[in-house]
């Protein structure tokens, strides 16, 4: 009975000893493949040659387009207004030398997405950034206190979801075989109280974690980003670019190995 209870706490303690070289080495693992390995420009390159980011103008939107930029990719940048989709562009190109095609589009809108898709045609589309966002007003307010609150909700609605379902049937089917579609949608501006906010990033979520189940095996990388509240002078602000390159150039360095 004594060997018996013995051995049995030997293989209990191999077992023990086991599970925990287990851990470290999946923790040696992502420290080598997100902080010290760095991905090579020729992998995001390897995905296509053009990146689509919706919302590129301005805050998280602005510093996706200037990063894949530096790794080779050309840009295609949709958003509203004509001004901004100009400025952001001469701003790429000068920084990275790529090419930037601008489509002016509103979101608000359903009627938008025959013309994305006729000056997408041709374009071999390795990325996908579904980042247009918008935020009620009052910000922080109860469901009942928003202004306008009909129209707001049509709005916010055809903005942070249907765009981001719209958009992906659009640019999905190409991308089978071969590509990356990264789907962070920058809710600037979230609280609980925001509901249809909070909803609408769940909804993101929720899409984006069924998409991979359905085409991880086709080795495209689908992933939510939802990032917390961040006030609009932070958000617009160069210190928050610069951070938030950084962080993409960090978090870039974790698809060397993607998980179907």
């Amino acid at each position: 009975m004594e060997t018996f209870l013995e051995n049995a706490f030997i293989l209990l303690g191999i077992f023990a000893v086991c599970n925990i070289f287990l851990q470290v080495t999946k923790c040696l693992k992502y420290l080598v493949l997100t902080k010290w390995a760095g991905v090579p420009d020729s992998f995001f390159q390897s995905l296509g040659e053009w990146a689509v980011i919706t919302g590129g103008t301005d805050g998280i939107g602005k510093a996706f387009a200037h990063e894949f930029a530096k790794c080779g990719l050309n840009i295609v940048l949709i958003s509203r207004t004509k001004e901004k989709l100009t400025k952001v562009a001469d701003e790429i190109e000068q920084a990275s030398g790529r090419e930037v095609k601008t489509i002016q589009v509103n979101f608000i809108k359903r009627d938008i997405y025959q013309h994305i898709k006729e000056n997408l045609r041709g374009l071999e589309i390795g990325v996908l950034v579904n980042n247009v966002g918008i935020m009620q007003k009052p910000d922080p307010c109860r469901f009942l206190e928003i202004n306008d609150i009909d129209k707001t909700i049509d709005d916010m609605i055809n903005v942070n979801m249907v765009s981001v379902v719209k958009m992906t049937q659009l640019v999905l089917p190409k991308m089978k075989e071969r590509v990356m579609q990264e789907t962070p949608v920058s809710y600037k501006n979230s609280m609980v109280w925001s509901s249809i906010t909070l909803q609408s990033r769940i909804f993101v979520e929720r899409f984006s974690r069924g998409c991979q189940a359905e085409y991880g095996s086709k080795g495209i990388i689908i992933k939510a980003y939802v990032y917390g509240k961040l006030p609009q002078w932070i958000t617009y602000s160069d210190v928050f670019l610069d951070k938030m390159r950084n962080y993409l150039q960090n978090r870039g360095r974790s698809y060397r190995n993607p998980q179907p």
